[in-house]
């Protein structure tokens, strides 16, 4: 074998996992996708209609820009000043093939001298991308005993104990817990992820997704210019095209510079009919009533999955973001017991193990949690659902 081995990433793990053992992928017609991370791509209540075709030039098929198009980029760059109130320009915007790849290549060119500060409970591909790249990090606490809600002095003291340059990750609304920062909390993460000698990647990934309404540091960064912070942001859950696979990094100049000439070596630029389609979802009429809609549907689906994974007596920890429930299951059963009752029910969740960015695996605190997915599920479903659940939640 020419290539050295490299296991899949958490998610997929579980994917296989299912498709081994039912026969069947994730997703399919009578599957119950609960371990995977996508919103519903049909409208919603109140919702703008998702286009189910794009109409483009034949000047579209040529080659993308290496950083993304034009029109994309003056689109993104345009949706957050109108609703953060930021002053970017295209010039401050790369595009990528979803949210990940922008993370890799931001992690990719960190300087060797940079430490990594990362919570302990977070998104899974964190801990292969930092395993892959060989970065050196420090965890901040998150964990049953801070009810995975480490507070910004926990940061501070992991900077301190560095000693270093330092980057800070965050996902936000985190994935898996939903705990979202806004407001104060957040804009005193952005004034300590400021200055020459700190930054941060902050993912937005589930930025429409947030109790109170879509939330994004980008409100609070004064001049990014003058940043080492990078927000990643993509079509893939409040826009609901994950099969679009666009996502971008607003940044630095400098910093979108470099990307774009790793693009030009590693990854070509991104399809220029998706980026056609998701320009025009970011017309800011559709993309507000878009934001709305988001919110009020799936607050509706988190209270209601809220309270009956409750019922079944999982001790939830959830925050007030995200689509995911994160909870710790009743009479000591572990998350992979769990999952192999549930394969038998083309059912699956996502072991709260691999949100361990320690990979304790069985030994760790994560051994009993379970991130419970309601993002593709359509209310209809809610009583076989539970069905499903608590014939395998029984002692």
């Amino acid at each position: 074998m020419f290539l050295q081995d490299f296991p899949p990433m958490g998610v997929y793990e579980t994917l296989f996992k299912f498709q081994a053992a039912s026969g069947s992928y994730m997703g399919d017609p009578g599957t119950h996708p609960w371990a995977q991370g996508f919103p519903l791509t049909r409208q919603l209540p109140g919702g703008p209609e998702i286009p189910l075709s794009v109409s483009f030039a034949a000047s579209e098929l040529k080659y993308p820009a290496a950083t993304g198009n034009d029109g994309l980029r003056k689109a993104i760059a345009k949706y957050y000043n109108h609703f953060y109130g930021s002053k970017i320009t295209e010039d401050n915007v790369g595009v990528f093939a979803g949210g990940r790849p922008g993370i890799f290549a931001t992690l990719l060119f960190l300087q060797k001298d940079v430490d990594v500060i990362i919570e302990e409970t977070e998104y899974t591909p964190y801990f292969d991308k930092l395993k892959l790249l060989n970065r050196s990090h420090r965890i901040v606490p998150s964990n049953p005993h801070n009810n995975f809600r480490p507070s910004i002095s926990d940061y501070r003291k992991a900077i301190n104990e560095s000693g270093k340059r330092t980057l800070l990750i965050r996902s936000n609304p985190c994935n898996p817990t939903g705990v979202t920062w806004s407001g104060d909390a957040l804009k005193e993460m952005v004034n300590l992820a400021s200055g020459s000698d700190r930054g941060a990647i902050i993912d937005e990934a589930y930025e429409f997704f947030n109790g109170d309404g879509p939330v994004s540091a980008m409100q609070y960064i004064s001049n990014i210019d003058e940043s080492n912070i990078f927000v990643i942001g993509a079509a893939t859950k409040g826009l609901q095209v994950p099969g679009m696979r666009t996502g971008w990094v607003i940044a630095s100049k400098r910093h979108i510079e470099v990307f774009r000439n790793f693009s030009s070596i590693a990854m070509g630029g991104v399809s220029r009919p998706s980026q056609v389609y998701v320009t025009n979802l970011l017309d800011l009429d559709r993309v507000t009533q878009a934001r709305k809609a988001v919110v009020k549907f799936y607050n509706e689906q988190r209270k209601i999955y809220r309270d009956g994974l409750a019922s079944c007596g999982m001790e939830l920890s959830t925050g007030d973001g995200g689509f995911y429930h994160w909870g710790k299951l009743p009479h000591g059963l572990t998350a992979e017991d769990f999952n192999q009752r549930l394969f038998k029910h083309k059912a699956a969740i996502l072991p709260g193990t691999l949100c361990d960015m320690h990979r304790r695996g069985a030994q760790g605190p994560h051994n009993h949690f379970i991130r419970f997915s309601f993002g593709p599920i359509e209310p209809d479903a809610y009583q076989e659902n539970m069905r499903i659940l608590k014939d395998c939640l029984k002692g």
